[in-house]
């Protein structure tokens, strides 16, 4: 089928498609047009002769331009190929007469000759040739002297443009080196001039980085000289600061606690809660509480603070009243299993009370929390946190105090694997026991224990473990001085696991635990 080249109809100019035989709006047969003819090549002819270009007219001495230019001072020719005057004859002179007969047109020699009425219409359809005015004498503009000083303000107009015509007024002469020298202000001219206005003087800029911030101001942690917008973000450099929980720290005289969000994970799903009190005889006791969230489960960061702040709150309530500090243990746990489980009721679905998938997947996390009190070290924990006691001399075994609730630790209690083969296997970490409404069943572990000789107790998530497991590995990690520096313990414990990988939220808690005057037990 033959194709045609248009993109347009030829009749109605309506948009066509490369495979129209027929316009679809006027019905013009696309096939009955003719192809166009190609249009002819017009190469493209190199001017090889040069042009002869007329030299400047000479520059007037004193003068900033040059003479002013006609159009008559160029040579050149009409479309007839007869020279150009140069300049326009004035009206009745010999040129304008023969301009003006070059003008008329020509008769032929043959129409000439012939009879008289002939030649009395050919004068008459000759056209008459118009009066042309007389061209006024062609003269240069003068050239005005330049200043920036105002002097010469006045010669622009009247007595000083007269001046300056007449050649009274001095031009500006060059100096040596061929610039101008501007005259000095006239001192008259400066006096009638208004008096700026007063400007309030330049207030220095202060430097963010010497300055004092505002009580409360929070300053970036990258260049540490902006101050943090409440959006979050300097509004010096414009860094993105780091979340209130991304890095947490809190330190009292017998208890110091480190979370940090780690390396891999975008926000820190750790929670820890330390705190001091008394017993009713008014002997110390100081506890640490440490949460995990469950990171398949929602809102796992909510589930582990809400647990951390109950089971603290639990122990602060129970221990001054004579509690004792494993019951209190027990209690606390279940106190933030119940604020775990609380999480999961959302407000103003009353409807779903009764539906039994409302506990899917619901906020989780495990805990594990210590209490030094009365010569006594008591452990609780749901879940796979741990806590490991590590003594001042180092010579004597550290030991950890907790069993985690796992399937690695099921495998090694039935008797399945050895300890090794069971935390090698991908399903180690899966955890048994946590808190939360889809939790099967509660079952919170208590211990006490009653150390013989002085040490540090440390209360961690797997984030901090997994670079540590073994008892032994744990108190190589530990600072010697870690009794007497808390803060610094927990902070090179955090960095150890942060050097490992940090590929989870990190937390730890480290409590000193020292012999009660009466004497020793046995642990």
């Amino acid at each position: 089928m033959p194709q045609h080249d248009f993109s347009a109809c030829p009749g109605c100019a309506e948009p066509l498609e490369s495979g129209d035989r027929f316009c679809g709006a006027c019905g013009y047969d696309l096939s009955a047009v003719p192809a166009a003819a190609p249009e002819p090549d017009r190469p493209t002819v190199a001017i090889g002769t040069p042009v002869s270009w007329p030299e400047p007219p000479a520059r007037e001495p004193g003068s900033l331009s040059t003479s002013t230019q006609h159009p008559g001072d160029l040579p050149g020719t009409d479309s007839g190929g007869h020279d150009l005057p140069t300049t326009p004859p004035a009206h009745g002179a010999p040129g304008a007469q023969a301009q003006a007969r070059a003008s008329q047109p020509q008769v032929p020699a043959a129409q000439a000759q012939g009879p008289q009425a002939f030649q009395a219409q050919a004068q008459a359809s000759q056209p008459q040739v118009p009066e042309v005015p007389a061209a006024p004498p062609a003269r240069d503009l003068p050239t005005i002297p330049v200043r920036t000083d105002g002097p010469h303000a006045a010669a622009t107009s009247g007595d000083g443009l007269a001046a300056l015509a007449e050649g009274t007024v001095p031009a500006p002469v060059p100096t040596a080196d061929g610039d101008f020298a501007l005259a000095a202000p006239d001192p008259r001219a400066a006096a009638a001039q208004p008096a700026p206005p007063q400007s309030a003087p330049p207030q220095p800029v202060a430097d963010p980085r010497t300055t004092t911030p505002p009580a409360g101001t929070k300053l970036c942690v990258a260049c540490r000289a902006g101050h943090v917008d409440p959006d979050g973000y300097c509004e010096n450099c414009g860094h993105a600061q780091p979340r209130e929980r991304d890095h947490m720290e809190q330190e009292l005289s017998t208890v110091a606690a480190v979370s940090d969000r780690g390396l891999r994970h975008h926000r820190n799903e750790d929670a820890f809660a330390v705190s001091a009190t008394a017993l009713p005889d008014g002997s110390p006791a100081t506890l640490a509480i440490v949460c995990d969230g469950v990171s398949s489960a929602t809102r796992p960061d909510e589930a582990s603070a809400a647990a951390a702040q109950a089971a603290n709150q639990s122990l602060l309530d129970a221990l001054p009243r004579g509690t004792h500090p494993q019951q209190a243990m027990h209690e606390a746990i279940v106190a933030a299993a119940e604020a775990v489980n609380a999480l999961a009721e959302e407000p103003g679905q009353g409807a779903m009370e009764h539906d039994p998938h409302r506990h899917q997947n619901a906020p989780a996390c495990t805990i594990v929390g210590a209490v030094v009190a009365d010569g006594l070290l008591i452990v609780g924990w749901v879940g796979d946190s741990r806590v490991y006691w590590v003594p001042d001399d180092r010579t004597s075994p550290p030991a950890r105090l907790t069993q985690d609730d796992s399937w690695a630790a099921q495998m090694v209690a039935a008797g399945l694997m050895n300890e090794a083969e069971a935390y090698a296997d991908e399903r180690a970490h899966a955890i048994t026991g946590w808190l939360g409404a889809d939790a099967y069943e509660l079952e919170p572990h208590t211990s006490a224990f009653k150390p013989d000789r002085p040490g540090v107790v440390v209360v961690c998530t797997d984030g901090l473990w997994n670079y540590a497991e073994a008892a032994d590995d744990m108190a190589r990690v530990v600072p010697a001085d870690a009794t007497g520096r808390l803060l610094h313990g927990a902070q090179v414990l955090v960095g150890h696991a942060l050097d490992g990988g940090g590929h989870d939220n990190v937390t730890v808690a480290l409590l000193p635990f020292t012999l009660s005057p009466q004497g020793a037990g046995s642990a």
